[in-house]
């Protein structure tokens, strides 16, 4: 595990919601319980997923992504993920998914107030 938690703090994890025998993991519902766990409800009485985990779906499976930083932020949470994880034989990999940003005209401009294209940004 200290391994993995090595590892967390340059990458996410995911894991899958399949057994390392390829049997599918039940509770269906596993990965909605763990993600709320560190879930909560914001103004609007809507339940906010943690930036530290969060459901998703890959390949038409579920998985719970775990951020880098959960180990540090929240020590016990990582660990208890992790654990339940392990003990049930799920599949952990690293996140290597590219998270595209988008970049607005703004950032792109350099200091000579061109954008990033060459152009020459209106002045108004």
């Amino acid at each position: 595990m200290e391994k993995l938690k090595q590892q967390n703090e340059r990458d996410g994890l995911i894991i899958e919601g399949v057994c390392q025998d390829d049997r599918k993991f039940r509770p269906s519902d596993w990965v909605e319980r763990l993600s709320s766990s560190l879930a909560e409800f914001g103004k609007d009485n809507k339940l906010r997923y943690s930036n530290y985990a969060q459901p998703c779906i890959i390949k038409n499976q579920k998985c719970l992504v775990v951020a880098r930083g959960l180990s540090q932020s929240n020590t016990e949470a990582f660990e208890f993920i992790m654990n339940f994880a392990h003990v049930n034989n799920l599949r952990i990999q690293v996140d290597r998914r590219v998270i595209v940003e988008l970049v607005t005209a703004e950032r792109r401009t350099n200091t000579w107030g061109q954008l990033s294209d060459g152009r020459s940004q209106k002045q108004g």
